[in-house]
């Protein structure tokens, strides 16, 4: 074993340094070994360069049609005369070039609704990634033919809600959708009957936690709701009805057994049901 192998300087025997690219000793100076690869990260950060992993942009996303790796030229007030129209033409045919097709024209609009929902209804970026991943493998199914691709975006969202066991009905989806109720519905049924959605009845405690929320029901008054759910569950009394008004229904009774303020027309405000669906429901959590 040599003295460079054991740290060793092997002129003044001084204890070694090693750099990234060369070991040289502390004592003289003396330049041992040298490694002409630098092992570091291969980008640079101003602000930590230990710490922060950041190249050159945002990572990839199934949320766009081109994966989000596309580039764009920028604006410069610096520009002028002949040399600022220059780039605003090469602006334009880059823009146009960036769409190779109407296959990719349609996905560009579809998944521009997609995102467009997804903030109205604040729901996460990883059930946005799933409905554009849907939504493409409609098109690839060729689904899309002769329906609306509003509709097909609005029909994702919810499916990719209804897989994932979260609380939006069709009426709060439809109100802030650009299509209607009855596209909505064709494109789900067209989604559900050709790709095989692992959807199941809708549980009705899902929408507690966000009814309670809104009707400002304590916290125990709301894990007796979902107790209650689960009751009417089990006994089959959720069958043929509206989850969601099964889930104001609840809340509503538990308000009445702990006499709290709560009217029928405000749950079933809520739930977007009539005050009838309220009053049918709690009678028979009741019975």
């Amino acid at each position: 074993m040599s003295a460079s192998t054991r740290g060793i300087c092997p002129e003044c025997e001084g204890r070694l340094r090693s750099t990234d690219t060369e070991t040289i000793c502390d004592e003289c100076g003396l330049v041992v070994s040298e490694d002409t690869l630098d092992r570091g990260p291969e980008w640079r950060s101003f602000a930590d360069d230990d710490t922060s992993p950041e190249r050159c942009g945002a990572p990839l996303t199934r949320s766009r049609h081109d994966r989000g790796l596309s580039t764009e030229i920028g604006r410069s007030t610096r520009l002028k005369g002949r040399k600022r129209r220059r780039i605003a033409r090469m602006r334009r045919q880059h823009n146009r070039a960036q769409i190779r097709s109407k296959r990719e024209r349609n996905q560009v609009y579809g998944f521009t609704e997609i995102r467009r929902l997804v903030g109205r209804l604040e729901l996460p970026d990883a059930l946005q990634e799933r409905a554009c991943v849907l939504f493409e493998s409609a098109q690839e199914n060729d689904l899309l033919q002769g329906r609306s691709i509003e509709g097909f975006a609005a029909a994702a969202v919810y499916a990719v809600c209804r897989t994932a066991a979260v609380s939006r009905t069709l009426g709060e989806i439809v109100d802030v959708a650009t299509a209607t109720e009855a596209e909505l519905k064709v494109a789900y049924d067209a989604l559900n009957r050709d790709l095989g959605l692992p959807t199941g009845p809708i549980d009705p405690a899902e929408y507690l936690a966000r009814f309670a929320s809104k009707l400002d029901v304590p916290q125990h008054l709301e894990r007796r709701a979902r107790d209650l759910a689960t009751d009417a569950t089990d006994s089959g009394l959720v069958a043929g009805r509206n989850p969601s008004g099964v889930a104001a229904a609840c809340l509503y009774t538990v308000a009445q057994e702990a006499s709290f303020d709560l009217t029928q027309r405000e749950a079933a405000a809520v739930a977007d049901v009539s005050a009838v669906t309220i009053r049918n429901t709690y009678h028979d959590l009741r019975e």
